[in-house]
């Protein structure tokens, strides 16, 4: 039986991210992909033009239409927006006792825009990242979760913000690193006592838009496979890595990746 996944996230009108990405990542990795959508976005490559979320019932009515039929062996959370949408997201993850949950913290587009209200973290903190099979925050969310002001430039920085996002949770947390300002690309695994290190080549290039949506839906659909975290990961990392290597310079700003590549070039 094919295997499904479900992406709760924001639709992202230029293609680039948010479910869009996802659901090409899904396919691209052989699993059915599934949407519930909790916000419009009118966006292209110069960035995010307008935030349009949707009611708490239009974003409950296509949890309950999808969950209760069709059901998803893993779920990944993408751009949630406010405090209420992420708690009602976080009851319907209780209610169909829904597994392998990614959680990837959208908080700021690429071109600068707040798509998470800064309200709302705390109820990321404390209805959401406890159900969280893990999550995958770039440097600047995993500082804005745990309000920590200092710069971060080691990995030995990383694995302190990895060690303290432990704490409030998820049973793994995997913390990216490609805000670093040079060296590889460098991601920690984090499962409360090991740390596993993933590292890639550093892609010279600007068109990254949609890499953390996309990150994070290849590691869902890996789990929807019922591979492990670290085997998930890694698909992941290759996923990426090839995206980001043969990403597309479409548009006047920050191109997408190309979600094909990983099967194309591999």
């Amino acid at each position: 039986m094919r295997a499904k996944a479900l992406t709760i996230a924001g639709s992202d009108s230029g293609g680039g991210a948010g479910i869009q990405a996802d659901i090409k990542t899904f396919q691209e990795l052989g699993v059915f992909g599934m949407s519930a959508i909790t916000a419009i976005t009118a966006q292209n490559t110069l960035g995010v033009h307008g935030v349009y979320p949707q009611s708490l019932d239009a974003i409950e009515s296509q949890l309950d239409a999808v969950l209760s039929d069709i059901g998803a062996d893993s779920v990944k959370t993408g751009m949630l927006f406010s405090a209420e949408i992420i708690q009602l997201v976080a009851k319907k993850m209780k209610e169909y006792s829904s597994q392998n949950i990614v959680v990837d913290p959208v908080m700021i587009a690429k071109g600068g825009s707040t798509l998470l209200q800064e309200e709302a973290i705390e109820a990321l903190i404390s209805d959401l990242l406890p159900l969280a099979t893990v999550i995958t925050p770039n440097l600047p969310e995993a500082k804005a979760i745990l309000n920590w002001q200092d710069e971060i430039s080691t990995t030995k920085q990383m694995e302190e913000l990895a060690i303290a996002l432990f704490e409030l949770g998820p049973k793994y947390i995997l913390v990216k690193g490609g805000h670093l300002s040079e060296g590889p690309a460098i991601d920690l695994l984090y499962d409360g006592t090991k740390m596993t290190t993933f590292h890639s080549e550093r892609i010279p290039t600007k068109h990254t838009h949609g890499t953390g949506c996309t990150f994070a839906a290849a590691i869902a659909a890996e789990l929807a496979k019922k591979k492990s975290i670290e085997e998930s990961v890694q698909v992941a990392k290759d996923f990426i890595t090839m995206a980001i290597t043969h990403s597309l310079n479409i548009g006047k700003g920050i191109g997408p990746t190309d979600h094909s590549a990983y099967r194309q070039y591999q």
